[in-house]
C-alpha cells in the first residue's frame, strides 16, 4: 500500500495492534491538531473508533457487520478498515454529514408528509364545526407543541376559543378578548401571513391564552393564520414551555402546513353547516306540514318520496285552517309533473301561490285559473294536478267541496263500508291557456273519510309477479274494510299496503290525506254536483 494515504482528502489514521498511532495524514490533523505518533488511539480518537480497533485488533468484527461510524468533532464519519500486512490497521474516515443530513431531512419530510396526510383525513373526517376545531387543536398540540389555541373569527365582539394542552382533552368557551394584545394575531385572523417566531416575545402573551394545563412559562410562540375558501378561518397559535427547545424554521413551515390542512377542514364544515341550515330551512317550507284536528275535523297525512335519499318530491298537501269554526278550511294536494328537487321547487312555488290566493278560496275555479296563469307566466315546462277540498263542519256533519285539476277524484267511506267516488274532474293547471273543472258538494256523518291521494298509491307496480299495478279497484276494496277506522288509521293503512304490494320494488312519490268526521253529530247528507265550468 505504501504511503499513499498520506495524500488521501479525507482524515486516515494507521495504528498497530496494540491501539498505538503510528501515523495520521494532514486532513487527519485538522480533527486531531494534538495527535502524534506514538499516541494511543483511545487517548486521542473518539471511543467508537478506538472500541473499533480494538475489536479489529483481537480478530473480530469491528461491529458485527456493520459499518463503525461516529462524530469526529463536528463532522459524522464512517471508519473503513484495511490491514497493512504487519499488524497495523489504516482507518479511512469518510465524511458522511451531508449525506446522513439529507437521510434525515427525507426522512423528517416524509415523516412529516405522512403526518399531514393522517392529520388532514382525521380533519376532514368530521364536518361538525365545533368538533373540526376541537380536533385541530388537540392534533397541534400532539403534533407541534405543547399548548394549542384556535381562535375563531369573531362573532360580534365574541370569539369562540378552542384549547388544547399535551395529554389533556381539548377545551372550548366563548368570550370577548382583546386579541390586540397578542403579537400578530389581529393580523392573522385577517388572513396576513405570519410573524416569524423569534420575533415574538413569550412575555408578552396574555393569561387569556395559556390552555389550562400547560406547564411552565411559555418559552416559544407561534402564531399563524388558518387559511380558508375566501375568508379566513380563524388563526392558531402554538406554544411551548421555557424547559423546551424554541421553534425551528422547519418547524413554523411544518405549522403553516398544518394550518393549511386545519383551515381547508374548517373551511369545509362551516360550508356544509351553513348549507345544511339553509336546507333544513327550506326543507321546512317544502314538506308537508303535520295535520291533526282542526276546528272539530280531523286531518291525517304522510308523504313519501321516490328515493329514501330524497325526503322532498312532486306530491305535496296542505291544509289552511279558516280564522274560525264557521270559515272553511283549504286542503290542497297536489301531483307536479316528475320529482326529486326540481319538481320539489315546483311544488313550493305552488304552495305559496296557493297561500297568497286563500282569500279567494270560497271560488275553487277562480284559484286554478289565477294559479295556471302564474304557472304559465313562469315560463316553467312543468305541470301539476290538483284537488282543492273546502271543508267546514256544521249540524249535519263535515261539509266538503271538491274539485279536481285534472286530478284522481277523492274517495269517500261511507258509514256502511261503502266507497265512493267523488264525481269531480277537471284539466291540468300549467298546460292550457283555459283550466275547466267541476266542483261537487257533499257532506260526511260521524266516522266517515274522505281520501285524497297521488297516482303513487294506485301506480305502486309490485304484487306477485313485480309488474302489475295496485291499481284503483283493489284501493277501494282495502277502503272499504276501514269504515268507521280514525282519518290516521285509514291513512297508514293505505301507506302500507302500497308499500307491501310495492316489496323491494320503485315507486313513485306518494301522498295521502284523509279528512274525517269526528263520531258525533247527524246522518250523512249528499248535494248535488255544482259545476264550476261544466266539460
Amino acid at each position: 500500500m505504501g504511503e499513499t494515504w498520506r495524500h488521501a482528502p479525507y482524515p486516515v489514521l494507521v495504528a498497530d495492534r496494540r491501539g498505538v498511532l503510528t501515523g495520521l495524514n494532514e486532513a487527519a490533523r485538522r480533527y486531531l491538531p494534538r495527535a502524534a505518533r506514538g499516541d494511543r488511539l483511545r487517548d486521542l480518537a473518539p471511543s467508537w473508533l478506538a472500541e473499533a480497533h480494538h475489536r479489529l485488533a483481537e480478530a473480530r468484527s469491528p461491529g458485527g457487520g456493520d459499518v463503525p461510524a461516529g462524530h469526529l468533532g463536528d463532522r459524522f464519519f464512517e471508519a473503513h478498515p484495511t490491514p497493512a500486512g504487519d499488524g497495523r490497521v489504516v482507518w479511512w474516515l469518510i465524511d458522511r454529514t451531508d449525506a446522513l443530513q439529507a437521510e434525515t431531512a427525507l426522512h423528517s419530510a416524509r415523516t412529516r408528509s405522512e403526518m399531514l396526510s393522517g392529520i388532514a383525513s382525521t380533519l376532514l373526517s368530521t364536518l361538525n364545526v365545533p368538533r373540526c376545531m376541537e380536533v385541530t387543536a388537540s392534533l397541534a398540540a400532539q403534533h407541534l407543541a405543547e399548548g394549542a389555541v384556535l381562535i375563531a373569527p369573531p362573532q360580534g365582539r365574541r370569539h369562540q376559543l378552542t384549547y388544547a394542552a399535551r395529554g389533556t382533552g381539548a377545551v372550548q368557551v366563548t368570550q370577548q378578548v382583546d386579541t390586540r394584545s397578542v403579537p400578530g394575531l389581529a393580523e392573522a385572523l385577517q388572513g396576513f401571513p405570519p410573524v416569524p417566531a423569534r420575533w415574538l416575545n413569550p412575555d408578552d402573551i396574555p393569561d387569556w391564552l395559556i390552555p389550562e394545563g400547560f406547564t411552565g412559562p411559555v418559552g416559544s410562540v407561534i402564531v399563524t393564520p388558518l387559511p380558508g375558501h375566501g375568508v379566513p378561518a380563524g388563526a392558531l397559535v402554538l406554544l411551548r414551555s421555557g424547559t423546551e427547545k424554541a421553534f425551528t424554521e422547519g418547524e413554523e413551515a411544518f405549522a403553516r402546513l398544518f394550518a393549511a390542512r386545519a383551515g381547508a377542514a374548517l373551511s369545509a364544515a362551516r360550508l356544509y353547516a351553513e348549507q345544511s341550515a339553509i336546507t333544513a330551512t327550506l326543507m321546512r317550507e317544502l314538506l308537508p306540514p303535520k295535520l291533526g284536528s282542526v276546528h272539530g275535523v280531523e286531518y291525517a297525512g304522510n308523504y313519501r318520496a321516490a328515493t329514501d335519499q330524497e325526503r322532498i318530491g312532486g306530491d305535496f298537501y296542505d291544509v289552511h285552517p279558516g280564522s274560525d269554526p264557521s270559515r272553511e278550511t283549504l286542503v290542497v294536494l297536489g301531483d307536479v309533473a316528475g320529482k326529486g328537487l326540481d319538481a320539489a321547487v315546483l311544488t313550493g312555488k305552488i304552495r305559496n301561490t296557493l297561500q297568497a290566493l286563500l282569500p279567494l278560496a270560497d271560488d275553487h275555479q277562480r284559484v286554478l285559473s289565477l294559479l295556471n296563469g302564474a304557472l304559465l307566466s313562469s315560463h316553467q315546462t312543468r305541470f301539476a294536478t290538483l284537488v282543492l277540498a273546502s271543508v267546514r263542519r256544521g249540524d249535519e256533519g263535515v261539509h266538503l267541496r271538491l274539485t279536481s285539476g285534472g286530478h284522481l277524484p277523492p274517495l269517500i267511506i261511507r258509514a256502511d263500508g261503502t266507497v265512493e267516488e267523488a264525481p269531480t274532474h277537471g284539466t291540468l293547471v300549467g298546460a292550457l291557456p283555459q283550466v275547466r273543472a267541476r266542483t261537487i258538494e257533499t257532506v260526511l256523518a260521524p266516522g266517515e273519510i274522505c281520501l285524497l291521494y297521488t297516482d303513487g298509491i294506485t301506480e305502486a307496480r309490485g304484487g306477485p309477479l313485480g309488474e302489475e299495478l295496485f291499481g284503483e279497484e283493489r284501493l277501494r276494496r282495502a277502503l272499504a274494510g276501514c269504515a268507521g277506522m280514525p282519518a290516521e288509521a285509514v291513512v297508514e293503512h293505505v301507506q302500507m299496503l302500497a308499500f307491501q304490494w310495492l316489496r323491494s320494488g320503485g315507486h313513485d312519490d306518494m301522498a295521502v290525506v284523509a279528512i274525517g268526521a269526528a263520531r258525533s253529530g247527524g246522518p250523512p247528507t249528499v248535494a248535488g254536483a255544482k259545476d264550476g265550468m261544466n266539460l
